[in-house]
């Protein structure tokens, strides 16, 4: 076989690529993926690493023998959760919580960040809802007003820095586009949002284990990701970085674990008014799950030994190869200069069958259709072979739908 940058990326991008990170091969043998699977579709869910599946798994065995629980299990799990996650963005492990999903998270920024009459609150065009409803009921309760960036023809970023002015309280945005996987310069926008007094409240669960992200290089108020799609995590655990300025805070929940006597159970009516240290008080109820802790601890930690910067070596090259392949198609996307290395929406044409993605599925081909965007989403279990079958497949199924051949 080919290596996996071969005839995919200009000898430039491959020195940049080669340079900045080890390169990884393909690791689809340590997933639960069958041959028969064409998977692109991790901004959906990712398949769970056989290890993260096995720890699951363990998980549900302790819980049937609470009598091997041990006070322990209710922190040092957690605490482990923190510090790889945290190692991940470059941050310490008092700056982060856990909490079960990015809706709680961004509660979380809108009960702590002022929020004013008169102010407006910046948001992009068809971004995930998560990071939409709560700053809708926030500027509806306190009189002020949600700004959306339309989506452009150029670059998003010029697009988001212009709609920041003195009266922008929050700049709300993911990292990447939710349907075409355009990126966004989050240091320039952090950079205009600090200047104009602007927090910055970024979801990056369609990127983060994929695109790398350092919060000393972008500053953000808060950080989200879900777990369960690039970090390759279980569903129901969410991960959330709080500025040092927001630790202070108000938690959603006033919860016994985060209080800094938790681990005394003995003299738990012994009510402490004091919060656990740093961003432990905004952690969830009952977060010391016996099955999604190891989980996500598992998930992290191969995550820390591959590298982020890897996995993005890896899959940008495949990002560049889906377009290449769309190119010849005459298929539309994102300008390729700001597509991420996380997906890609390929825009389907008019006479593509409207049930494509359950016709797609029927093949054992999945991807996500989205605003008329067929989202494809590598990771490092995918190859070029995956693209082709996609592309293959997509195109017989039109052209079946439009001579009226049947597809089953």
């Amino acid at each position: 076989m080919s290596t996996h940058l071969d005839g995919i990326v200009s000898n430039h991008q491959k020195q940049s690529i080669v340079s900045s990170s080890e390169m990884l091969d393909c690791q689809r043998d340590l997933f639960d993926l069958p041959d028969k699977i064409c998977w692109l579709n991790s901004a959906f869910m990712s398949p769970l690493l056989k290890t993260v599946q096995n720890a699951g798994l363990e998980g549900v065995r302790r819980r049937g023998q609470p009598w091997n629980i041990t006070a322990d299990d209710f922190f040092e799990p957690a605490e482990r959760v923190r510090e790889l996650y945290g190692g991940l963005i470059g941050a310490n492990a008092e700056s982060i919580s856990i909490v079960p999903s990015v809706s709680y998270a961004i509660g979380i920024a809108v009960a702590n960040l002022p929020i004013r009459s008169g102010d407006n609150i910046v948001v992009v065009e068809e971004q995930f809802p998560s990071n939409i409803y709560p700053w809708r009921d926030a500027a509806k309760k306190q009189s002020a007003m949600v700004r959306t960036v339309s989506i452009p023809q150029g670059d998003w970023t010029e697009a988001i820095l212009s709609v920041i002015d003195e009266n922008t309280a929050v700049v709300a945005i993911p990292h990447i586009h939710w349907t075409t996987g355009a990126q966004f310069d989050l240091k320039r926008i952090s950079k205009v949002a600090s200047a104009n007094d602007a927090a910055l409240v970024v979801d990056a669960t369609q990127s983060l284990g994929v695109l790398p992200l350092k919060v000393n290089e972008v500053q953000p108020d808060f950080l989200v990701a879900a777990g369960y799609k690039c970090m390759l995590g279980p569903y129901g655990l969410t991960y959330l970085y709080v500025s040092p300025k927001w630790q202070e805070g108000i938690p959603l929940e006033q919860a016994w674990l985060n209080r800094q006597n938790a681990n005394d159970f003995a003299n738990l009516t012994h009510y402490c008014d004091d919060y656990a240290a740093g961003a432990r008080r905004f952690d969830m109820g009952e977060r010391s799950s016996t099955i999604l802790l190891p989980m996500a601890i598992e998930s992290l930690s191969q995550l820390t030994r591959w590298k982020i910067a890897a996995i993005e070596n890896y899959t940008r090259p495949l990002i560049q190869y889906i377009i290449n392949q769309a190119d010849a198609l005459g298929y539309s996307h994102p300008c390729p200069e700001t597509c991420s290395p996380c997906m890609v929406g390929i825009g389907l044409p008019d006479n593509v069958p409207g049930d494509v993605a359950r016709r797609l599925s029927a093949e054992g081909v999945y991807v996500s259709i989205r605003k008329g965007n067929a989202r494809v989403a590598p990771h490092i279990y995918n190859t070029r072979e995956d693209v082709d079958r996609f592309f293959q497949t997509l195109s017989r199924l039109i052209l079946q739908h439009g001579t009226g051949m049947p597809t089953n």
